[in-house]
């Protein structure tokens, strides 16, 4: 057993943060990917606050394993900046010709920074993701005003700009969920969304791991 079976081993029990759960989301999802014969990226970008204050340094530690992987973590000046970063990531097409067949989006911010960058993602979103592309706005969430000045949550600015969202309780769900998510931008082409609070970015458990789990089949037609 090594420490970094965490992020590397495909099927079995690893102890994953909250937090470590999200680095290793899209290196699940590049894996999918290459074993369905794509060649895909991954884009992430964003600006740090709790509950997803460590997020930003979590992907930084994991920096070698995340290139191998094809994941580029660019963090922002501020959330406006990140958000219109991941929107350029699913339009990439239109500079021409691209050394990958599609890219995962990723942004990250708190509850404050999702109403910042209510514009874009509504501009965003209508305009959808790329072919065997995917958008994910990470959404960190204070309702108890652990650490804002105001409670805030995320739900009404999501619903506001059409965008769907997913709402993981535990260590194990942010994996399952975080996929889920990915797949159901794939087929809608909208960004969705995936709600984050204090209890657990910052807790964590043992996560069942599989190459092939969970499953997502989209529908016929």
């Amino acid at each position: 057993m090594k420490l970094t079976d965490k992020f590397t081993l495909e099927r079995g029990r690893v102890y994953l943060t909250g937090i470590q759960a999200l680095v290793r989301l899209p290196i699940d999802q590049m894996r999918r990917d290459q074993r369905a014969g794509l060649n895909t990226g991954t884009f992430i970008s964003g600006y740090e606050g709790s509950p997803l204050g460590g997020y930003d340094m979590a992907l930084a530690r994991a920096g070698k394993l995340l290139s191998e992987h094809n994941i580029h973590f660019r963090p922002a000046v501020n959330e406006d900046l990140a958000a219109t970063a991941v929107m350029g990531s699913q339009i990439y097409e239109v500079i021409g010709k691209s050394k990958v067949e599609g890219v995962v989006g990723i942004w990250y911010g708190k509850g404050p920074g999702v109403d910042r960058s209510g514009d874009i993602f509504r501009h965003a979103n209508l305009a959808g993701t790329g072919k065997n592309c995917a958008a994910l706005v990470l959404c960190g969430d204070d309702p108890i005003s652990k650490s804002s000045t105001i409670p805030n949550q995320s739900e009404f600015s999501l619903f506001n700009v059409g965008i769907p969202f997913l709402y993981p309780g535990n260590t194990q769900e942010v994996i399952d969920y975080g996929l889920m998510a990915i797949s159901m931008s794939r087929y809608s082409g909208a960004w969705v969304g995936m709600k984050r609070v204090t209890d657990v970015c910052d807790g964590g458990g043992m996560v069942d791991v599989d190459r092939d789990q969970p499953a997502s089949r989209w529908p016929e037609g």
